[in-house]
């Protein structure tokens, strides 16, 4: 079993990829295998709306010359998915709603080939907004067929200077708790 995490955070490492780290310290201690995708790396664009993929069907962006196709690849061969974004403007990065986007038309036109995967949304947040890029996360989850496991609170996690997220002990908890969780509904048969 497999679990892929896309950081959207607009710069490699922070305290988004501290929180995406505490759900994979539990992940590893069940044995899954995880990827993290940092999309700050190398670029990803908006959709163009060239509705190409739509006559296609062949799991793939039709737009080339970024990671799109790469991470939609990877998503599709993972048993579980993390989505995990800080807040901006109360809101997901524009790295992760290119990746919502792309990847979205990609599987709801190739028969839902994420369905029946576990997903899971993480927001590093400053103060305000998260709930908004909570749900923009889980809405990709939801329309995409997927199952989505709950935690012990929203899987949040408070902090603005890089680290700073390590001092919220609730949000550490939030995403140890989800990394449980989510290795617990991957090894349901049947799921």
């Amino acid at each position: 079993m497999k679990v892929v995490a896309f950081n959207g955070r607009a710069r490699k490492d922070g305290n988004t990829a501290i929180l995406v780290s505490a759900v994979f310290r539990e992940l590893k201690k069940e044995g899954i295998k995880m990827e993290l995708v940092q999309l700050a790396v190398k670029k990803i664009h908006s959709c163009i709306a060239c509705g190409k993929c739509f006559e296609k069907k062949d799991g793939r962006c039709a737009a080339k010359g970024d990671i799109a196709n790469n991470c939609i690849e990877k998503m599709a061969d993972a048993d579980g998915l993390i989505l995990a974004s800080p807040t901006y403007f109360a809101d997901v990065s524009t790295e992760m709603k290119a990746l919502i986007d792309r990847s979205g038309y990609a599987a709801k036109v190739n028969d839902d080939m994420f369905r029946r995967k576990v997903g899971a949304a993480v927001v590093a947040v400053r103060r305000g907004g998260v709930i908004h890029a909570f749900d923009t996360m889980n809405h990709f989850f939801i329309i995409s067929r997927m199952v989505v496991p709950g935690s012990s609170y929203w899987n949040v996690g408070i902090g603005r200077e890089a680290g700073e997220v390590k001092e919220d002990d609730e949000g550490i908890a939030t995403m140890k708790t989800l990394g449980a969780k989510m290795a617990w509904v991957m090894k349901k048969p049947n799921k």
